[in-house]
């Protein structure tokens, strides 16, 4: 199972547009790209992959990498930094599946699947497969598992992606708070690579409205504002799943230049091989 990081940063991506910031500056000096969040598995066995979330930059991604198009695709919520690139779909696919969630989201009164069906009435390029979280399905030859986490006011979902015949497991926290269910982190648990949420350093938690939340014993937020992990906070949420290998994607160009590039922060075009 080959895994490609085709984005790994945040809703506006580094560098930003317009952005004359530190950080995006050494974007640009550096040639590193933080785009919209995307990752592609491929099974390697049976020649087949799979996309998760479909990011905007959609196009730009499949130019840069050397992957080959999706035969599915998993979305994990409906954020246009994670859905909007499925308008690629028309003239690249005949048939395309689409997978996600079933629950009926209280907020917009229709599950994430129903979003896509209405939202993309006008591709008849794409099919919409509904998924029972906790379910695993099968796609691509590889088993995946929808799970639910915390990105309010939105249903949203990690996802843990297996090879079958040799046990290699993906993990993926999706876009979330540090309070993940019990439940999901029973299924996230002991992954060969955890793709984790980490939008800020937690010393940031000041600049934001509501502050942090979800603080540990020293008193350090893991959660910025209400939606998503801080890097310590998805750092610690990757020694309690006992990850082998741990990215922090999702990532915001606010990050003082001095942190934005170390370790384990990812970049757009890893690779690692399961």
């Amino acid at each position: 199972m080959r895994v490609t990081l085709l984005g790994t940063g945040d809703t506006t991506g580094t560098p930003t547009i317009c952005c004359d910031c530190d950080t995006c500056a050494e974007a640009r000096r550096r040639g590193v790209e933080r785009s919209r969040f995307s990752v592609h598995v491929e099974n390697e066995r049976t020649g087949e992959s799979l996309l998760i979330d479909a990011s905007p930059d959609f196009r730009q991604q499949f130019l840069d990498h050397e992957v080959p198009l999706p035969d599915a695709i998993v979305i994990s919520h409906i954020h246009f930094d994670h859905l909007d690139g499925l308008g690629n779909a028309y003239r690249l696919f005949d048939d395309l599946p689409v997978y996600a969630a079933d629950e009926v989201d209280p907020v917009t009164e229709e599950s994430v699947a129903d979003t896509v069906r209405s939202k993309y009435d006008y591709l008849d390029r794409i099919t919409v497969e509904d998924v029972t979280p906790f379910e695993t399905v099968r796609m691509c030859g590889l088993d995946v598992t929808l799970v639910p986490v915390d990105h309010p006011p939105l249903v949203c979902y990690g996802l843990t992606v297996e090879d079958p015949e040799t046990g290699a497991k993906l993990s993926l926290s999706g876009d979330t708070s540090y309070g993940i269910p019990a439940e999901s982190r029973e299924v996230l648990a002991n992954p060969d690579l955890f793709l984790a949420d980490a939008i800020v350093p937690a010393s940031l938690c000041e600049y934001h409205p509501i502050g942090g939340k979800d603080e540990n014993e020293d008193g350090v937020p893991r959660t910025f504002g209400s939606k998503h992990m801080t890097r310590e906070g998805a750092l610690e949420l990757a020694d309690e799943l006992e990850a082998d290998v741990t990215r922090l994607v999702h990532t915001a160009h606010f990050y003082p230049v001095d942190e934005a590039f170390e370790e384990p922060l990812a970049v757009d075009g890893e690779q690692y091989d399961l």
